[in-house]
């Protein structure tokens, strides 16, 4: 695709589908992607994050479509004794362009702390995986709290990788973990705050930074923020493709109004 799409919507299958059942779903995705005049014109992006065992068939599903996609984690080390792991050269290798990184879920209940996540993160530009970098507060304070907490685990993640040099990509997931399985997502003006404070954040030289809003994001949220994102980290609610497809259409009618 020549050009970078103007929104992108990505989503984490987590582990709440089987293996077939995630078939039938890409298949669905891949199917709006071939169709949505805003996907095939390259104006909205997508990227899905299935379970490690589905990525050989749905790399073939998605094979002539424009979805990325990619593991919903990735080792800390290149190679070695690591069982359980998945390499950020495997996944490079199975056709994965994007690695999470840093979720919520996995801070808590696997306690991933800020050094293996810039390492993380550093695997991941070394091997040409776009890092999907999960960040958010714990707790809900101000949009100036928020930003400041932000700022620095953005510092600390991409540490590894500005003493390296290293370029390409990064998806700042901003996600609130208060928000994260709530009933509805963050206010829309603390969405809003939030992420243009994080529009400003200083990059290393050669990474090139979008920033998009996860944490019970679903409907109508696009279209409520504007330009102030960019894009949405989708979860449960995009879990249903009719769903998925109602905010492609929100995204496709906002960049019409934008431009």
């Amino acid at each position: 695709m020549s050009q970078q799409p103007a929104i992108w919507l990505g989503t984490s299958l987590k582990m709440y589908f089987g293996y077939q059942q995630t078939l039938a779903w890409c298949r669905d995705v891949a199917e709006l992607a071939r169709t949505h005049p805003a996907i095939v014109q390259g104006k909205v992006g997508l990227f899905v994050l299935p379970a490690y065992p589905a990525i050989p068939a749905v790399a073939e599903i998605f094979a002539d479509t424009p979805v990325r996609f990619g593991g919903q984690d990735v080792c800390q080390a290149e190679n070695g004794a690591w069982t359980g792991e998945v390499s950020a050269s495997m996944l490079h290798e199975l056709g994965c362009s994007l690695a999470e990184i840093g979720h919520a879920e996995r801070r808590r209940h696997f306690h991933e702390d800020k050094i293996q996540i810039a390492a993380k993160v550093a695997v991941s530009l070394r091997n040409g995986l776009t890092p999907v970098l999960c960040i958010g507060e714990e707790e809900k304070g101000t949009p100036e709290q928020a930003i400041a907490l932000c700022q620095q685990q953005f510092t600390e993640a991409l540490e590894n990788a500005a003493q390296q040099g290293l370029k390409g990509s990064v998806f700042f997931a901003y996600e609130p973990q208060w928000a994260i399985g709530a009933p509805q997502p963050a206010p829309d003006s603390y969405i809003r705050a939030v992420c243009a404070g994080l529009h400003q954040l200083k990059t290393p030289a050669g990474i090139d930074l979008r920033v998009i809003y996860g944490g019970s994001a679903g409907p109508g949220l696009i279209k409520r923020l504007g330009g102030d994102v960019d894009g949405l980290f989708l979860g449960r609610f995009a879990h249903d493709p009719k769903s998925l497809a109602q905010i492609v259409d929100e995204a496709s009618q906002l960049i019409g109004e934008i431009r």
